[in-house]
């Protein structure tokens, strides 16, 4: 991405201060504030579409087409990447098969919150008969 946002005239932002505004965007994406994922990584990429919005807004005839052939190779790199999986908060991510199976009177989940099987140690006391 830096080769595209770094190529041409002077007045156009520096590949380095891309590669910054990347690694910045990588950080604030891979640890973001607990609950926060998901509003961290809409606005990473609501700022990264501006930005491709603008540079194909403002490259020109040549420029377009050097342009599109290197961000065809970006989606296809993209691609290969996004072969494995990822969750947002509280999610599970899954690459492959996957099998749970409760067996001898057990209970087995991805994720379970409290969970009683069979009869508690030191049962309540029923109360009064309602009728």
């Amino acid at each position: 991405m830096a080769r595209l946002f770094g190529r041409g005239s002077a007045e156009e932002v520096p590949s380095g201060v891309v590669l910054e505004r990347l690694d910045r965007t990588a950080a604030e994406v891979t640890n973001p504030e607990p609950g926060r994922a998901g509003e961290v990584r809409d606005r990473a990429a609501q700022a990264w579409q501006t930005r491709f919005q603008d540079l194909l807004e403002d490259a020109d005839g040549a420029g377009r087409d050097a342009l599109a052939a290197g961000l065809r190779e970006l989606v296809a790199f993209a691609r290969q990447a996004g072969e494995g999986v990822s969750a947002a908060d509280g999610g599970i991510a899954v690459g492959g098969d996957l099998h749970v199976e409760a067996r001898d009177s057990s209970a087995a989940a991805v994720r379970m919150g409290d969970v009683t099987i069979g009869v508690p140690v030191n049962p309540p006391t029923p109360g009064p008969a309602q009728g």
